[in-house]
């Protein structure tokens, strides 16, 4: 209590530093606060040294208080001298902490979000973002819209699209801000405009307005029907572009026929007008971009985001084109099938066997620590690809006896030795293969010589997957590949290169390429240099 005296009413004062200490302030604040009028000392000593009272002291609290609100000195000053404003000022100043509390969570969310970013463009993009004010974001979002749809005749859809509500919400969760720096990131991204206007050329051409509840709740259904019957083939390793689809596209069209019986054009029977209508339509609504832009509209607006059918819808799209009307894809087979000749050195068999032979020495090398490597076939590690090795010896080879596999190319195939799984399947393959008139006994439309042409191109092209994994010499068989150049190319020449397909966009192979270098840049790897 040193510092602390009374003058000569009894009334307790205090030194600078006493006053210093009890409101946390530094010395140097409660000086400058005092010489701006904020506090004004009671006295001063014989010596000159300030003193204040108990009401400066709760004055200097206040202060504090008022000034970790953001305001500043002037605003403090005229906020004491007049106390009946007091409440009204720190009410407007709690406000403002309220929208600076809302900010940070949108900082805090970008942050939490610089973990997924690795560019310096990404991390600008959405630092630009989330300090947009409210209207900026909603701007941004409608600007996007209006240059995209542009003159299109398709009010309805132009008014549902900006009804759906894109600002962000003024209390927002941690998923809706995040929704929303995506959404920031998405518009701004080239894909999506294109996208979102192909779907407005096709409401224009067609005439799409708002649906009535009875159409939507049809529609619903159907989407519920086909994406069914997709995931089904999917699942069971049906490949969109191959003749097995075109049974998937029969179901589907036959399921989607009545919805069309009374638009324009009418369509009413299975067939090429049918399936390109049908393929237009999904190109149009099956987009990941705009699929990803109505989710996040559903985050924004507290709505549940609907399911994605975007590769469902690719998946069909695919199988449209390769089967663009009903058997299109066999008669081609069948028309290929006819020509008997063996391109193959020492004949089919032979070949097989020395692939198989040669894949078989890769899967020995590879060793479990490299189950992890990335492989040139997109989303596959060396473990993936291992497994799809097992399985395609499993299933043509199951093909072959009469009997192929109904447990689906999900489950796994490798169990704890990939070794003794890639051999014993190998040998399922072999052995069904050798079968007296395999070669010449029909399956569908394909002899059973393409049955093993099929497995002998599977298994060259994922050993150039799995020896470019390795880092091995990838020039397999040099014999066969040239063999096999002419094959793959007649084969899946083709054959869509969408997504959703089998196949890749061709990738351009190096002059004077080796031949199995230039099979794989035609079934769509990258060449590495």
């Amino acid at each position: 209590m040193e510092h602390m005296r009374m003058d000569d009413a009894s009334r307790p004062m205090w030194s600078i530093g006493a006053v210093a200490r009890q409101t946390g302030l530094p010395v140097k604040v409660v000086r400058h606060w005092s010489d701006v009028g904020v506090v004004t000392p009671v006295g001063r000593t014989v010596g000159g040294y300030r003193r204040y009272d108990t009401a400066g002291v709760a004055r200097l609290h206040l202060a504090r208080t008022l000034r970790d609100l953001g305001m500043g000195l002037g605003e403090i000053r005229a906020a004491l001298d007049r106390e009946d404003g007091l409440t009204e000022v720190a009410a407007a100043h709690v406000e403002a902490l309220e929208a600076q509390i809302r900010r940070l969570r949108t900082h805090q969310a970008v942050l939490r979000t610089v973990t997924r970013r690795t560019t310096h463009e990404g991390l600008a993009l959405m630092t630009r973002t989330a300090r947009m004010s409210p209207d900026e974001r909603r701007k941004l979002v409608h600007d996007f819209l209006t240059d995209t749809l542009g003159d299109l005749d398709v009010p309805h859809f132009r008014e549902g699209l900006l009804a759906a509500g894109s600002a962000l919400p003024e209390d927002p969760t941690d998923e809706q801000v995040e929704a929303w720096l995506e959404l920031g990131e998405l518009v701004a991204d080239g894909d999506l405009r294109p996208a979102m206007r192909r779907i407005a050329q096709y409401a224009a051409r067609h005439g799409q307005g708002v649906q009535h509840s009875a159409a939507a709740a049809e529609m619903r259904a159907l989407t519920s029907t086909w994406t069914t019957r997709v995931r089904e083939a999917m699942q069971a390793g049906t490949a969109a572009d191959s003749p097995a689809s075109d049974h998937v596209v029969a179901d589907i069209i036959a399921a989607w026929l009545p919805s069309r019986a009374n638009t324009d054009p009418a369509v009413t029977s299975d067939g090429t007008e049918a399936r390109t209508l049908l393929c237009e339509q999904l190109t149009a609504a099956a987009e990941p971009a705009v699929e990803r832009f109505w989710q996040l509209l559903c985050v924004l607006g507290g709505r549940p985001a609907p399911a994605g059918i975007a590769e469902e819808g690719q998946w069909l799209a695919t199988a449209l084109r390769a089967n663009p009307a009903p058997g299109a894809r066999n008669a081609r087979l069948e028309a290929l099938y006819t020509d008997d000749t063996d391109p193959w050195p020492g004949g089919v068999l032979d070949a097989f066997t020395r692939v198989q032979d040669t894949v078989g020495t890769l899967v020995h090398a590879t060793a479990p620590d490299q189950f992890g490597l990335p492989t040139p076939c997109k989303d596959w590690t060396v473990r993936d690809l291992l497994d799809h090795l097992v399985w395609e010896n499993i299933i043509w080879g199951g093909l072959a006896e009469g009997a192929p596999p109904t447990d689906g190319h999900a489950k796994d195939h490798l169990g704890d030795n990939h070794i003794a799984a890639f051999e014993t399947a190998a040998a399922q393959a072999r052995d069904a293969f050798r079968q007296p008139g395999l070669l010449d006994r029909s399956f569908g439309p394909a002899p059973g010589r393409r049955v093993v042409e099929q497995l002998l191109v599977e298994l060259l092209v994922h050993g150039w997957d799995l020896a470019t994994a390795l880092g091995r010499d990838r020039d397999l068989e040099p014999d066969i590949a040239r063999a096999a150049l002419p094959v793959v190319r007649e084969i899946y020449g083709d054959l869509p290169r969408t997504a959703g397909g089998s196949i890749a966009s061709a990738q351009p192979a190096p002059e004077r390429a080796p031949a199995l270098d230039q099979v794989a840049a035609f079934l769509g790897r990258r060449i590495p240099h």
